[in-house]
């Protein structure tokens, strides 16, 4: 872990993604999925609610994740991985994107900060570990099937057959896995001998690079603010989920669109990079296809994504890079005031006057939409626009 940062803490994050026993046919995915009525989609995602005396971001429901840990850059782990550590990135691959170009949190030398653990490695562990203990799902390969693991190397063509969807280890008993969930909730190191002792391995094959968000700037000098490593991992079967009854009081598993749904209908209420995620996940209704997608892209890389607020009469607005108005600079400090901008302009003075649009606009707490015009990088998506979202949502609710 980077202790030399000083505005943001390093984090990770797994969207976990798992298909539905009795899925829609893939004729009535077809059928629907293009009409203005509510999608068929054949896999749900994983949200969890935060307590409402967590120091961050109370009541919302985010995806599983959390802070990284010194234990998840462990020399430890090597052990652990042994048969993987003479591969690049232990298997996972490198990314293709220009090293000038990667975002901190992948970009930084691990090995300078006294660690053997390669970043892109310790952050899978960190969110594998992070999705134990928030949600009791374990993402982990038994120590005897390791050779059956895909591994992805310099010289790996991208004609290269796909892994199929991953399926989670009925090995162990729930009340084992139940016992080391207390366990490591209560010391991260414990998630090493964990592992030793059931001989498996974090599945961090399984976890395909997705995105990187930092937590704005805000309008509190003493803000919490998170640099945050997204992952994505698709699962043939929904897991057996249990919430950790401290920071996650409930868990929802429900489509992309519901999600949207339920947020727009004010049930629950997530956060802008949630909300964003979602509308990239809603142009997927068939996992297998969402599971191709995440998996080709997976070494293209991400950008590093720090919104900047602007305040406006009508609106607050994440202004995201690539946006006509987003900073040159960003002081990271946020003591320069960088970090939140103000405007007299309305919402629709400001879509009219950028030519190039790319953020996040909300008139309050449930009405994010999302403006983008602009080609998202490293062959990623963009998410539906809001006029689709909305429609959808309108006619649905006629129904």
């Amino acid at each position: 872990m980077n202790r030399a940062l000083k505005h943001w803490r390093e984090a990770a994050t797994v969207i976990l993604a798992a298909g539905l026993r009795h899925a829609p046919s893939a004729d009535s995915l077809e059928r629907v999925t293009h009409t203005a009525h509510k999608p068929a989609f054949d896999y749900h995602v994983l949200l969890l609610k935060r307590s409402r005396n967590s120091g961050f971001m109370p009541n919302a429901y985010v995806f599983p994740g959390g802070l990284v840990d010194s234990s998840d850059f462990s020399s430890e782990w090597q052990e652990v991985f042994k048969s993987f550590t003479k591969a690049p990135n232990f298997g996972i691959g490198v990314a293709k994107q220009p090293p000038g170009t990667r975002p901190p949190i992948f970009a930084t030398d691990r090995a300078k900060l006294g660690s053997p653990i390669p970043g892109d490695v310790a952050f899978r562990i960190c969110a594998v570990r992070e999705t134990f203990e928030e949600s009791g799902v374990l993402l982990a390969v038994p120590k005897h099937e390791e050779s059956g693991i895909r591994v992805r190397t310099d010289d790996a063509r991208d004609s290269d057959p796909q892994p199929a969807l991953t399926t989670l280890s009925g090995l162990w008993d729930r009340d084992v896995l139940s016992k080391w969930r207390s366990l490591v909730i209560g010391d991260s190191a414990n998630f090493i001998k964990m592992c030793r002792e059931l001989q498996c391995l974090p599945n961090i094959w399984a976890l395909h690079e997705w995105g990187n968000w930092l937590t704005p700037i805000g309008m509190q000098d003493k803000q919490r603010r998170y640099d945050t490593a997204f992952y994505f991992c698709c699962l043939r079967d929904t897991p057996h989920t249990l919430h950790d009854e401290r920071e996650i009081v409930h868990f929802k598993w429900s489509s992309p669109y519901d999600m949207l749904h339920s947020y727009k209908s004010k049930e629950l209420w997530i956060a802008p990079p949630q909300f964003y995620e979602l509308g990239r996940m809603r142009r997927f209704a068939a996992l297998t296809d969402l599971h191709s997608f995440a998996w080709q892209r997976s070494l293209d890389g991400c950008e590093h994504w720090l919104p900047v607020l602007l305040l406006a009469p009508d609106c607050v607005a994440s202004i995201l890079p690539g946006d006509a108005l987003y900073p040159e600079k960003v002081d990271p400090s946020g003591s320069s005031g960088g970090g939140v901008m103000k405007t007299e302009k309305s919402l629709e003075e400001l879509q009219r006057d950028s030519t190039n649009l790319h953020r996040i606009i909300g008139q309050d707490p449930y009405s994010l939409t999302v403006q983008m015009n602009i080609t998202p990088k490293y062959n990623h998506l963009s998410p539906l626009c809001a006029a689709d979202v909305d429609n959808s949502f309108k006619e649905h609710s006629k129904l």
